[in-house]
């Protein structure tokens, strides 16, 4: 709203459709103040000011762009102490997948060629039925024609 209260149509282009460069600086504004809030706590409104003050910056607490993940809160860690040694036990997030068995690199490369191998040969048999069916109709239509 402009201040005489109606709208302000200058966040549009002439064509009324797409952002005016008012409209693309305020949005992207908006959109980065978006990711340094964290999920479940975000702002439910946009104030369109067109003032470069209030754009967020993260914090030393925060170095981040908030993802679900790091929204989370953090896990309540407790040591519990065995015969052995103390050990940590995180309750909020599942430990962590460690794979041991890798795919060599060179199998993605053979991977690939083959799969365009495959492709060209099915391409090349389709084509080829293709034309032979065509020959066929063509030879049909010929020999229509000659009859007296």
């Amino acid at each position: 709203m402009n201040a005489e209260g109606t709208p302000d149509t200058t966040y549009f282009s002439v064509d009324c459709f797409h952002f005016s460069e008012r409209g693309h600086a305020d949005m992207a504004s908006a959109l980065w103040n978006n990711m340094l809030e964290p999920v479940g706590r975000k702002q439910t409104y946009n104030n369109f000011t067109n003032a470069r003050n209030n754009i967020k910056c993260p914090t030393e607490e925060h170095p981040y762009i908030f993802t679900k993940v790091n929204s989370l809160p953090s896990p309540a860690t407790t040591t519990t102490t065995t015969t052995t040694s103390p050990t940590a036990h995180s309750t909020a997030l599942p430990p962590p997948f460690e794979c041991t068995n890798t795919v060599p690199v060179w199998l993605a490369a053979v991977l690939a060629v083959t799969g365009l191998l495959i492709g060209w040969a099915v391409t090349w048999l389709l084509l080829c039925c293709r034309d032979k069916r065509s020959k066929k109709k063509m030879t049909a239509v010929e020999m229509k024609g000659t009859g007296f």
